[in-house]
């Protein structure tokens, strides 16, 4: 479903037919496009936007305001019990549109109800369980894991990894373009190398093989595409993990090798908790939990980890200082001194 909102006819000499503007919600999809942003964002966006449209009876948002923002990120947290995450993605969606799409800058809104946002300690594995859940990996989903898990990796970045983002001679993995947008170098485990070396013969063979097609083009973003207009085809800006079939971009309407689905690993992470008696609510980001306590643990130095981890402030790192095996302060039990 498409807005059907349309800008109105700009002040010229000559009379502008609305029906030929771009429609609302195409003019946020091209500027999300030109600034680069994923194309899960921008379907997040959207679609919180036609949610603000249509509970709004359909008005137009140049007709609205800080008021109505207001009103309808509340009810999300007062009605619809929304996670303060998600409130805030919405209030992100909205504030792009104005300000980036509509040119309106809105008053900042005090008089939100905010959703309560839970303080969770994280779900961390120790080390013979991480040990249990990789024996029951194998092949790809074994090597992705031990990522997530070896080089403190989130479960896109993994899946996003691109042939020149590893440095075997340094033992090195660059994150780009990270949570937040931002660059990032973290290690890259001696216990992956041989797997890695292998995986990305395999992916060459696959992008030679869609070269003698005449297909062989990757995504890039638009800006570097413009840039370097061969880009695409070489091997250095392919994916370390790539899709098993060719597909189309739902943007450009173009036939390439994307990279592999993260449902694949997901599910295999599932599993692998399962049939190896781990009775924990682990998932793939549990791997990464796992990577920053058992650093910790380990002595190394928390300003360290929060650079590994590419958090922003040392606070979101010090949360695992709370699941250390031996206490959140150190302190050793009275009853193991009894």
């Amino acid at each position: 479903m498409r807005s059907s909102y349309v800008d109105p006819p700009t002040a010229s000499k000559r009379a502008v037919d609305p029906s030929r503007q771009p429609r609302l919600l195409d003019r946020m999809r091209g500027r999300m496009r030109r600034l680069g942003l994923s194309i899960r964002t921008e379907e997040a966006y959207v679609g919180w936007v036609r949610r603000f449209i249509l509970a709004n009876g359909k008005r137009h948002p140049r007709d609205m305001g800080a008021r109505e923002v207001e009103r309808f990120l509340t009810r999300l947290a007062t009605h619809g019990h929304v996670s303060a995450s998600t409130q805030n993605q919405a209030l992100s969606a909205l504030l792009f549109l104005y300000r980036e799409v509509l040119q309106q800058e809105l008053p900042w809104v005090d008089n939100i109800r905010r959703a309560k946002r839970p303080k969770r300690l994280p779900v961390v594995l120790a080390r013979d369980e991480v040990a249990a859940l990789l024996a029951e990996l194998q092949g790809v989903p074994w090597l992705m894991a031990s990522l997530l898990y070896g080089a403190g990796l989130r479960l896109m970045e993994c899946v996003r990894l691109r042939v020149q983002d590893v440095d075997f001679a340094r033992r090195e993995i660059t994150v780009r373009r990270g949570k937040g947008d931002k660059d990032r170098r973290t290690m890259l485990p001696a216990m992956a190398i041989e797997a890695l070396q292998n995986q990305m013969a395999e992916a060459r063979l696959v992008h030679q093989r869609d070269l003698d097609a005449g297909f062989g083009a990757v995504w890039l973003p638009d800006a570097l595409t413009r840039k370097y207009p061969g880009a695409a085809r070489e091997w250095a800006w392919q994916y370390v993990f790539p899709a098993s079939a060719r597909s189309i971009d739902p943007r450009s309407g173009e036939t390439r090798r994307h990279h592999i689905d993260e449902t694949v690993l997901q599910r295999a992470v599932k599993h692998a908790v399962r049939v190896a008696h781990i009775n924990k609510p682990a998932t793939c980001h549990t791997l990464r939990h796992s990577f920053a306590t058992h650093l910790l643990e380990a002595g190394h130095d928390i300003r360290t980890i929060q650079e590994l981890l590419g958090h922003k402030d040392v606070a979101t790192t010090q949360i695992y200082t709370h699941v250390l095996n031996r206490g959140g302060h150190g302190v050793l039990s009275p009853l193991d001194r009894a």
